[in-house]
């Protein structure tokens, strides 16, 4: 059990899932739950998937490659930092291939309907980072850019390598992710050997560096993935499902809730954080809303979401 629900004093609902933590020499400092059950990694292994722009020279500045490692909430310096890599690589937002949706952020979704804007957009998709730097990766391999989301096109099959490499894991079959791009297999002892890696590793220094220097381009602010990010010194990740992964150092960490909440996978990774001494006072003191959610009746907090894993 990763987490329960507390209302008025009673346990209203179970939360169930893993976790682990490991260095990157392989060593296994946490464990609890199934860590090997198969998952889907979805936008947890955006880190890895940015790495083929790099590779093949697309020249993106810090701020560029933390948008390619995104899920962002389509705020305006979201989408101007997409705009931007599109314009750079003679591209438009026609290119990107993502399905039209609104905003991830329900704030950014209220500023879109206040400009007057009615019908979603590609640009808005919360992968369309991804998607723009992988689009810069191909012109500058020329590679076709038509057919970038296929299996077997020389984009995919390099992040293929470099997931392998990186997990320790086979990545296939694979899956059709949300933004319609190949989704990895794995595990999340595979997600934190991978994370483990990126932290310390010089091969992934241009991800991590960028996810750490800009976490609200990553996750924006108001959203508990963003909140931990901004205060856990190194590259933290969500992936739909109740994916999250998080590096620091050559130690890499991995959550997954059975539920597929966002939410209860960063109550947990917090409670592992502090398990293994990875959290300064001042960071266990702001993140206390997002390690223990308040539960609400009538608009006042009437109990807390809370970890529940045998530490």
């Amino acid at each position: 059990m990763l987490a329960h629900t507390v209302r008025s004093g009673l346990i209203e609902s179970l939360h169930r899932g893993s976790a682990v933590a490991v260095d990157s020499s392989g060593r296994v400092l946490f464990e609890y739950g199934d860590p090997d059950r198969p998952v889907f990694y979805r936008s947890a292994i955006k880190p890895l998937q940015a790495i083929v722009g790099i590779r093949v020279g697309s020249g993106l500045s810090p701020e560029e490659v933390a948008i390619t490692c995104a899920s962002h909430s389509a705020f305006p310096i979201h989408v101007a930092l997409v705009e931007k890599i599109l314009h750079d690589a003679d591209l438009t937002a026609d290119a990107l291939q993502t399905p039209p949706d609104w905003p991830m952020g329900q704030a950014a979704v209220a500023a879109i309907h206040a400009a007057g804007h009615d019908t979603p957009r590609s640009i808005w998709h919360n992968c369309s980072g991804k998607h723009a730097g992988w689009l810069a990766a191909c012109q500058a391999a020329a590679w076709d850019p038509g057919t970038y989301l296929e299996p077997d096109h020389p984009l995919q099959q390099t992040i293929l390598d470099i997931v392998r490499d990186a997990t320790k894991l086979e990545p296939t079959p694979t899956g059709i992710d949300g933004c319609g791009a190949p989704t990895l297999r794995g595990s999340i002892r595979g997600l934190a050997t991978a994370f483990a890696q990126i932290s310390c590793d010089i091969a992934y220094a241009p991800t991590a560096t960028a996810m750490h220097r800009f976490p609200s381009l990553v996750a924006s602010n108001d959203r508990a993935d963003g909140k931990l990010a901004a205060w856990w010194d190194g590259p933290v990740k969500a992936g739909a499902q109740g994916l999250l992964g998080a590096g620091r150092h050559g130690i890499g960490l991995a959550v997954r809730s059975e539920s597929g909440s966002s939410e209860i996978a960063v109550v947990a990774m917090v409670a592992v954080m502090r398990h293994l001494g990875l959290l300064s006072a001042a960071a266990i003191d702001a993140l206390a809303d997002v390690a223990a959610p308040p539960v609400l009746g009538r608009g006042e907090p009437v109990g807390t979401i809370e970890a529940a894993l045998q530490l």
